[in-house]
C-alpha cells in the first residue's frame, strides 16, 4: 500500500488504496531504517492514485529489504476498459495529430506497452487522455439516473481508463525513472488533479449516489453495490463535494499541493539515497563483508566507470541501496564504516536542495487545514474515517503491544551487550545504532549457528518461484505459468505470468520485476494492480475482463554466472509481495469498484500478504525451496530447525521498531502543531523514549525519508501493518489449527481462505469476511504467541 473525483476518487481511492498490496511487504526481521517505499495511490485521492501496496520499514524488502471466468486462452484487451464508442472517439481526435495517432498511450493495446512508453509521449498523452474524460464526465451529468447501468457503469470506466494510463506512467517513473519522465508527470500532474477533483466533487454524481441509498430498491442490491454506494457518499464527503465555494477552492488548491509536496518528498529521497557512494580501494576497510557483498560493490565500481573491479580486489562501491547498506550494517568490522554509512542513512534527504524538513512541515500544515475544512479535530480522524480502526482503538493495540513487547526488548540490548564483551569488543557497554546490526548478526550466527551470507546458495530465486508456486496450487487450486513474451516488459529482467483454475482457464496475469536497480528504481517492494477484474469492462464475449498484477521487489541481482542468491529475509518479501497480488488475481467480485484489493479498508490490506510469509517457515515448503543452486544438495534438517528457532530472534526490538514508527505517525497527525514550539523532531524524539530501548541518535532524520506517511498512503495509518498482523497471525492459526502435517485439512482450510479473504474483495466488510472464514472475530493472541511475546510480562 499504497496510492479522482470527488465520489468516485472517493471510492476508488479506497478501492484502489489497497496495493501492496505496498502496501505491503514482508517479514518483520530487519534492524534497518526505513527505506524508500513506493508511493500508494488511489483513484480518487489526488496524492494517491492508483495505490500500491508497500512493504512495512521492518520488511524483509529492506533486510536487503500473488469458477472458471475466463474460457479462452486469449489475452485481454486493453480495450476493454473502453467502451467501442469512446475509444473509436479517442482514435478519431487522436487521428487528427500525427503525435497522438502513434502515442502509445492511446492505443487499443491488449497489454501496456511498457516497452515503448517514453516522456515524450506523456504531456500530450495524458492531455488528450484528459481532454476525452472531460467530455465523458460531462455527458454522464448531462444524462445522469440514479440507477447502475446509467451511473455507475459509466462511472467506472472513466475511472478506469484515468487508472491505466495513469497508471502506466506512474508505474513506469517508479521502476525506470529519469529526469525527462519527471519533468513530463511535473507538467501534466496539475491537470489530473484538476480533473480528480472535478470528478470527485460532482454534485450531480454525489446526488445520484444519494438518491440510490434513499430509494425503494436500497435493500434489493447485493451486499457488494450497497458497499459501493456507501463509500462513493463517504468519500465524496471527505472530497469536499459538500463544500461552499470558497472553501471547495481553498480544498482545492490544498489538494493540489499535497500532490506536488509528496512527490517532490519522494524524488528527494530517491535523490539522496543515489547521492551517497563510497569508493574503497583497500581491502581492510571491507573486512568482514561477504561474498556476495563484494562481488555486488564491484559490480557498482564497474557502473561507476572503474572497469576493471573485481570482487576480490576491487575498487568497491558502497551505496545506501538497501543491499549494500545492509551488507555493511550486518557484516563490516570497520565500525568507523558502519558509523559513516548509517549517518548518511538516517540523514538522508535533511540537508541542502534535497532537505524534505519544510516539506514535512507544509504537509502535516495542509493535511491539518484540510481536517478542519472537513470538520474534523485532526488529519487522523480523517484517516480513520475509512478505515476499520478509530484513533483510540489504534493507540489501544499500539500500547497493548508496546507493554507486551518491552521487556522482551531490553533483554535483547542486555544480550548484545554482554555477547559482544566476550568477543572483546570495546564498544560493548557503548553499543550504538551502528553497533546493534553488527552484533545482532554475530549473536544470531553464534547462537543458532545460522550464517544468513553462508544459506544464500540454497535460497535461488527460480527454486524460490517454484516453490512458491507449488504452494499456491495446494493451497488454492491454481496453476501458474510462464508467458514470457506475452506482454511487453520495462526491463528485460521482467517476468510475465499467466493464472490458471483447477480446469485450466486463464484467471489472471502478473508481472515480477525482482532485482534492483538504483540508478532508476525506487526502493522498497510493492505490488499494484495493472488491470482490474470488471464485469462491466469485459469484452469480446467473455464474462469479465481478467486482473493483472505487478510485483516489484529490490533483491540481490545475479553476479557473474550466478542466479539470484537470496537471503531468507528477501524469500520472505516475495512471499509477502505474492499475498498481495493474490487478493488482487484471485478475486471473485465482479463488481469492478470492490473487486480485488479495490474498496477493502486500508487497514486490512496486509493481512494476504503478512499471512504469506508464515509459510516461509512451513518444513515442505521451506525444504521445497531450500536446494543449493549447484549442487542440488537439500537444505539439512539442522538448518532448517535452527532457522525456525531463531525466527523471533530479538522479536521485542523488532516489534518495539514498528511500533515507534506507528506511533509517531499518529502523533504527528493528532497532537502536532504545524509551526508551534515542538518540532517534528522533538516529536520524534519523545516518541522514541517510550518505544526504543537505545536511546535515539542526536541527528537521526529519518522522518526525512518516511516515504511511507509523506509520499504513500500511510499518512495516520502506519499502524495498519500491525493491526493486519494480528489478522494475519490469526488467520494462519487456522491452518495451525487444522494441523500442518495434514494435507487434506490444509487444502480444506485454504479452499475456505480463498473462498473468503481473497475471493470477497471489497465487497464485503473485512471484519465480515474474517469471521466468515475464522468463525469468530480476532484476537492478538497468536500474534504474540509466534513472536514469542505471550508470557512476557508487560512492564515500563
Amino acid at each position: 500500500m499504497k496510492h479522482i473525483g470527488l465520489i468516485c476518487a472517493l471510492f476508488i481511492v479506497n478501492i484502489l488504496m489497497a496495493t501492496r498490496l505496498t502496501l505491503s511487504l514482508t517479514s518483520s526481521r530487519s534492524i534497518i531504517p526505513p527505506l524508500l517505499n513506493r508511493t500508494h495511490r488511489s483513484f480518487f485521492h489526488p496524492k494517491q492514485f492508483p495505490k500500491s501496496r508497500v512493504c512495512p520499514l521492518w520488511s524483509s524488502s529492506f533486510s536487503f529489504c500473488l469458477d472458471a471466468l475466463h474460457k479462452s486462452t486469449s489475452p485481454l484487451s486493453f480495450a476493454s476498459s473502453f467502451s467501442s464508442s469512446s475509444f473509436s472517439s479517442m482514435a478519431s481526435y487522436a487521428s487528427l495529430h500525427d503525435d497522438l495517432a502513434s502515442n502509445p498511450l492511446l492505443q487499443d493495446f491488449e497489454f501496456p506497452p511498457f516497452d515503448s512508453v517514453e516522456p515524450k509521449h506523456v504531456r500530450p498523452g495524458i492531455r488528450a487522455l484528459l481532454n476525452k474524460l472531460e467530455s465523458d464526465l460531462e455527458e454522464l451529468e448531462r444524462n445522469i439516473e440514479p440507477s447502475w447501468s446509467k451511473l455507475v457503469e459509466p462511472l467506472e470506466k472513466i475511472l478506469d481508463r484515468l487508472f491505466v494510463v495513469w497508471g502506466i506512467v506512474n508505474h513506469l517513473k517508479s521502476v525506470k525513472d529519469s529526469p525527462e519522465l519527471r519533468s513530463a508527470i511535473e507538467d501534466v500532474q496539475p491537470e489530473k488533479v484538476k480533473f480528480q477533483l472535478r470528478l470527485g466533487q460532482s454534485k450531480p454524481i454525489y446526488n445520484a449516489f444519494k438518491s440510490i441509498q434513499e430509494s425503494p430498491d436500497w435493500q434489493t442490491l447485493s451486499e457488494a453495490r450497497k458497499r459501493i454506494v456507501e463509500s462513493q457518499i463517504k468519500e465524496a464527503v471527505l472530497n469536499g463535494v459538500s463544500l461552499e465555494d470558497d472553501k471547495r477552492e481553498h480544498f482545492n488548491r490544498i489538494e493540489q499541493e499535497l500532490e506536488k509536496l509528496s512527490q517532490k518528498f519522494g524524488e528527494n529521497v530517491l535523490d539522496a539515497t543515489k547521492k551517497f557512494e563510497k569508493l574503497i580501494t583497500d581491502k581492510k576497510e571491507i573486512e568482514g563483508l561477504p561474498a556476495t557483498a563484494l562481488g555486488l560493490a564491484a559490480q557498482s565500481a564497474v557502473s561507476k566507470g572503474h572497469e576493471n573491479a573485481t570482487a576480490e580486489n576491487g575498487p568497491w562501491v558502497i551505496t545506501l541501496d538497501a543491499p549494500s547498506y545492509i551488507a555493511v550494517m550486518q557484516h563490516a568490522r570497520n565500525r568507523s564504516l558502519r558509523e559513516e554509512v548509517y549517518r548518511a542513512f538516517v540523514t538522508r534527504a535533511s540537508g541542502g536542495q534535497l532537505d524534505n524538513t519544510e516539506i514535512i512541515e507544509q504537509i502535516l500544515k495542509l493535511r491539518l487545514e484540510k481536517a478542519k475544512l472537513l470538520n474534523y479535530n485532526n488529519y487522523a480522524e480523517v484517516s480513520m474515517a475509512t478505515k476499520m480502526a478509530t484513533v483510540d482503538k489504534a493507540e489501544e493495540l499500539l500500547e497493548k503491544l508496546r507493554s507486551a513487547s518491552w521487556d522482551a526488548a531490553v533483554q535483547d540490548i542486555e544480550d548484545l551487550k554482554k555477547f559482544s564483551k566476550s568477543q572483546g569488543a570495546l564498544e560493548a557497554d557503548d553499543l550504538t545504532h551502528w553497533d546493534i546490526g553488527f552484533w545482532s548478526e554475530r549473536l544470531r550466527e553464534s547462537k543458532y549457528d545460522i550464517n544468513e551470507e553462508e544459506l544464500r546458495p540454497f535460497f535461488s530465486l527460480p527454486k524460490v518461484t517454484d516453490a512458491l508456486f507449488s504452494l499456491v496450487k495446494t493451497l488454492f487450486g491454481i496453476e501458474i505459468e510462464s508467458a514470457d513474451g506475452l506482454a511487453p516488459v520495462w526491463n528485460k529482467d521482467v517476468r510475465f505470468f499467466r493464472v490458471k483454475d483447477s480446469s485450466g482457464s486463464p484467471i489472471a496475469y502478473f508481472y515480477f520485476d525482482p532485482y534492483s536497480r538504483p540508478s532508476e528504481k525506487r526502493q522498497g517492494a510493492w505490488m499494484d494492480e495493472v488491470f482490474a477484474r470488471s464485469r462491466v469492462l469485459a469484452r469480446n464475449g467473455t464474462s469479465t475482463r481478467l486482473p493483472i498484477a505487478h510485483m516489484v521487489c529490490n533483491q540481490t541481482p545475479p553476479v557473474g554466472n550466478k542466479p539470484s542468491l537470496m537471503t531468507f529475509r528477501e524469500v520472505e518479501t516475495v512471499f509477502h509481495e505474492f499475498g498481495h497480488a493474490l487478493q488482487h488475481m484471485l478475486t471473485k467480485q465482479d463488481e469492478g469498484l470492490v473487486a480485488g484489493i479495490r474498496g477493502i479498508e486500508w487497514d486490512a490490506v496486509e493481512l494476504p500478504s503478512q499471512f504469506m510469509e508464515n509459510w516461509c517457515y512451513h518444513r515442505e515448503t521451506l525444504m521445497g525451496i531450500a536446494k543449493h543452486y549447484e549442487t542440488g544438495e537439500s537444505l539439512p534438517e539442522e538448518v532448517y530447525l535452527k532457522l525456525v528457532a531463531a525466527r523471533n530472534f530479538r522479536a521485542g526490538s523488532l516489534s518495539l521498531r514498528q511500533i515507534k514508527f506507528a506511533s509517531v505517525d499518529l502523533e504527528l497527525h493528532t497532537k502536532y502543531v504545524p509551526g508551534g514550539q515542538e518540532s517534528i523532531y522533538d516529536v520524534d524524539r519523545r516518541v522514541s523514549e517510550r518505544t526504543q530501548v537505545t536511546p535515539p541518535f542526536p541527528e537521526d532524520r529519518f522522518l526525512c525519508s518516511f516515504s511511507h506517511i509523506f509520499a504513500g498512503g500511510y499518512a495516520a495509518g502506519y499502524y495498519s501493518y500491525k493491526w493486519a498482523e494480528v489478522l494475519s497471525a490469526d488467520a494462519f492459526s487456522a491452518f495451525e489449527d487444522a494441523g500442518l502435517d495434514n494435507s487434506k485439512a490444509v487444502q480444506e482450510t485454504g479452499h475456505k481462505f480463498r473462498e473468503t479473504i481473497l475471493a470477497l474483495g471489497g465487497g464485503k466488510a473485512p471484519l465480515e469476511v474474517f469471521v466468515q472464514f475464522r468463525g469468530r472475530e480476532p484476537t492478538p493472541d497468536a500474534l504474540l504467541r509466534h513472536n514469542g511475546l505471550l508470557s512476557v510480562p508487560a512492564s515500563a
